[in-house]
């Protein structure tokens, strides 16, 4: 199996999560101003009700931003790991690659047969 990922792949997750982090804490705070109309024909329980939804509306557009923001944190922290290992990585290549050594390499068997 190969895995194959592009280069800004963690980047772009991570800029989408935020935006969509703050889109949807906005359509919470939009459906409740969807409610609003309603605010006055709810009596005994259903009135609790509606008033307790009022009342945690931005908490929990909060909750959901702040839980989008962790993700994207460690988006980030995971494409700086990335990133860092793919330059390790290329580094010990490159320096492997200047000391290896051919000179004594049998290359008779990929010579061509006549």
């Amino acid at each position: 199996m190969k895995f194959a990922m592009e280069a800004d792949a963690l980047q772009v997750l991570g800029r989408k999560t935020a935006t969509e982090s703050d889109d949807l804490a906005q359509l919470v705070r939009n459906l409740m101003d969807a409610a609003e109309p309603l605010e006055g024909t709810f009596n005994g329980a259903a009135k609790a009700a509606f008033n307790n939804f009022k009342a945690r509306t931005e908490d929990v557009a909060s909750t959901l931003s702040n839980a989008l923001v962790g993700i994207t944190e460690s988006i980030a922290g995971q494409n700086l790991a990335f990133v860092t290992a793919a330059d390790e990585g290329a580094d010990a290549h490159h320096a492997a690659e200047g000391a290896a050594d051919f000179a004594g390499a049998d290359t008779s068997k990929f010579a061509p047969r006549g």
